[in-house]
């Protein structure tokens, strides 16, 4: 243990986060030496808990990779790219451009082909111009976007097949599901290049997995309804991808999705959660039913004694996401700390239940994001720390978005 971190000896478990109150501080601490050097905050990935994350979620798949479709929006970094690959993973999808890009280029330095990269968003203008080029500069890889209208459906550059994006209820993109009418009119606009539906179920966050199950089983059971519709329409779409993190455990459970097919098709069904590569702080409270451990931490130190019972650490907004409410973070080993609410490079936490054992000015903290994706995507490098205990400065490549088109 380092000398300027406080002792694990008086951390009691929290209510809070029981699991992450269980989660050994000593099995992420970094040598004296190391901490030494690194300024803080800091991104910190552990490639192990990565390669233990991978490996749980192909076992709740069942053993098969090809039926995990991962977020990339998550890890956006080559290196964690690389062990998805390595894991025998071949279907993926992405947010932006830059993430696609980033992920082609580990695949064709590694020889991959044959993979399928879905960009799950909308494209417009450029942009869409841009994913265009990327099929043609990486043909080895299907490159495929969502559309929800015909008219952009139709104007898909060659080269990209298109997905149709469904709304079921989290009315952030997509068709309304009732609209069939629009979707049967979208599908037909991608003509032969149409690969499948997409189906994001990221609004279903109910409090336990009994209500998460059944609402989630209640919008796989409209979604088959619409099916129907389109096959009696002459439209038969070769993929459904459903499910982020939250649902994901309900899609495998689902009697219409059963042994990674859609009843009363041929169509192959894909779940496609991200943050479960590194996992994080929201969904260790939430998700009860799903066994992963924290493969990314920000790397902090105390900073400041403003007043009695308070420390300030220098992980702030700028360092650590915010979007998802206080606390941002979980301290590893110390469960009595509570994050209040950072300003953009000030973290300001709770210690009054601490008694005597306060944090001293220098001690490291180990902050589990609350959210992991946006965290991530607010350092432009991580220190990488490798199964055998080495480690390296990595570039996130896929942080941030591309600005011009001939860039």
């Amino acid at each position: 243990m380092n000398p300027t971190t406080v002792s694990e000896a008086h951390a009691a478990p929290s209510a809070r986060a029981p699991r992450l109150s269980r989660v050994s501080l000593r099995d992420y601490e970094l040598d004296a030496a190391l901490c030494a050097r690194v300024m803080t905050p800091a991104l910190v990935v552990y490639e192990d808990k990565v390669r233990r994350n991978v490996t749980r979620m192909i076992d709740y798949v069942g053993g098969d990779p090809l039926r995990w479709r991962p977020h990339l929006k998550t890890t956006k970094i080559p290196d964690v790219y690389a062990m998805l690959v390595d894991a025998g993973l071949r279907a993926f999808k992405c947010a932006t451009v830059r993430e696609a890009r980033c992920m082609l280029e580990v695949l064709a330095a590694r020889g991959t082909a044959g993979a399928d990269l879905l960009i799950a968003y909308p494209l417009q203008g450029p942009s869409l111009q841009r994913a265009g080029a990327l099929a043609a500069q990486f043909p080895a890889t299907d490159l495929s976007v969502l559309s929800e209208d015909p008219g952009h459906a139709a104007a898909v550059p060659e080269g990209l097949g298109v997905f149709v994006d469904v709304n079921p209820g989290m009315h952030r993109t997509g068709i309304p599901l009732a609209k069939s009418a629009h979707i049967i009119a979208v599908a037909r606009a991608a003509g032969t290049r149409l690969r499948g539906i997409h189906f994001y179920d990221g609004h279903i966050h109910d409090d336990d997995a009994t209500q998460r199950r059944a609402a989630a089983h209640a919008a796989y059971d409209a979604l088959l309804g619409l099916l129907e519709t389109l096959a009696a329409a002459g439209i038969r779409p070769g993929e459904v991808i459903t499910s982020g993190t939250p649902t994901f455990r309900y899609a495998l459970d689902f009697p219409g999705f059963a042994g990674g097919t859609v009843q009363g098709s041929n169509a192959l069904h894909r779940i496609s959660p991200g943050t479960v590569v590194f996992h994080d702080f929201q969904y260790d409270e939430l998700l009860e039913d799903v066994d992963l451990e924290p493969a990314a931490v920000v790397l902090a130190r105390v900073v400041s004694h403003p007043r009695e019972g308070l420390i300030t650490c220098d992980a702030g907004s700028k360092s650590i996401a915010a979007e998802c409410g206080n606390p941002v973070g979980f301290a590893l080993g110390h469960p009595h700390l509570v994050g209040l609410s950072p300003s953009e490079e000030h973290l300001p936490m709770d210690v009054s239940a601490m008694n005597s054992h306060v944090p001293a000015l220098g001690s490291m903290l180990y902050l589990v994001p609350r959210h992991i994706c946006p965290s991530v995507n607010l350092a432009e490098k991580a220190l990488l720390v490798r199964a055998d205990g080495q480690t390296e400065v990595v570039e996130v490549a896929g942080r941030a978005h591309d600005l011009l088109i001939d860039d």
